[in-house]
C-alpha cells in the first residue's frame, strides 16, 4: 500500500512512511537462505513418501530422526508455501457387493419372519411384543405380549 501511494502521489517514503507504516518495514527485502531449498526438498521427499503424514510428523522426523535443528515456525512457513497444507486426504470407501433379492416363498410355512416391538402403558410400565409372521400370506402366526 505504501509503495502504490509513493509512486501514485509523488510523495516521499518519510512522509508516506508516518502514515501507514514504519520506514524500516518498507524498505525491509527478505534474504533467502539455501536451508530454505533444503528445508522444501526435505518436506517434499517426505510427503511423497508418506502422504498420510502432516505437518506435525514431518516436523518431527526432521527434528527427531534427521536431527536438524530448524525452527518449527519456519519449517511451517515453507511447508504452506509448497501448499502441502492443502493436500486433501481422499476417503476410503467401503467396497458393498450387491445385495441378494429377497426370496420369495412359493408355498405357506416355507418362511416366517420374527420381530420385537415393544410400547408404554399409561401408567409408564412397558410392554414387549414378539411377533412371528408367515411371509407368504404375510398372516400373523403369533403375537406374544408380556411385561418382560
Amino acid at each position: 500500500m505504501a509503495l502504490s501511494v509513493v509512486q501514485t502521489s509523488q510523495l516521499s517514503i518519510r512522509a508516506t512512511c508516518i502514515v501507514s507504516i514504519s520506514e524500516t518495514c518498507y524498505r525491509y527485502q527478505p534474504k533467502h537462505s539455501s536451508e530454505n531449498d533444503d528445508i522444501a526438498d526435505w518436506l517434499i521427499r517426505l510427503t511423497h513418501n508418506q502422504r498420510n503424514w502432516g505437518f506435525g510428523l514431518c516436523f518431527l522426523y526432521l527434528r527427531n530422526v534427521k536431527q536438524f535443528g530448524w525452527n518449527h515456525k519456519r519449517v511451517y512457513r515453507i511447508y504452506r508455501e509448497l501448499a502441502l497444507n492443502l493436500r486433501i486426504k481422499p476417503k476410503k470407501r467401503l467396497v458393498r457387493s450387491k445385495p441378494q433379492a429377497l426370496v420369495v416363498p412359493a408355498q405357506m410355512n416355507e418362511v416366517w419372519s420374527m420381530d420385537f416391538m415393544h410400547a408404554q402403558l399409561s401408567d409408564g410400565r412397558s410392554i414387549r411384543l414378539f411377533n412371528v409372521i408367515d411371509d407368504f400370506n404375510r398372516e400373523g402366526l403369533c403375537i406374544d405380549v408380556d411385561f418382560s
